[in-house]
């Protein structure tokens, strides 16, 4: 996406040891919470990052209608999070989308 931005599909708890060995410093989750049957809970995922030094953000948005004030929120919180950056949704795709997105503000 970016020089140490990377995307992703759905994270899941043991991700957060290999995310950490891999340097990653900051993990986003575009997803709402329960979207599908067995996604983690963004509480559970911020813990899991917790436990090995990574700041995690839960900015969840729907990929068919993200909205321009999401956009201008996300690109103002974006630039401020540590890198390497690691976004993910449920494919991927959602969290590209907001990126490219946001990028052209």
């Amino acid at each position: 996406m970016a020089p140490q931005v990377y995307v992703c599909g759905q994270l899941f708890e043991t991700d957060m040891q290999l995310l950490a060995k891999q340097k990653v410093r900051t993990v986003v989750n575009n997803r709402f919470d329960d979207e599908s049957t067995g996604q983690p809970t963004s509480a559970d995922l911020a813990k899991a990052a917790e436990e090995y030094g990574i700041s995690f953000v839960h900015f969840p948005v729907d990929a068919i209608s993200i909205t321009d004030e999401e956009l201008k929120s996300f690109a103002a919180i974006a630039d401020d999070l540590e890198r390497p950056l690691f976004l993910f949704s449920r494919s991927g795709k959602r969290s590209i989308k907001l990126w490219e997105k946001a990028e052209l503000l």
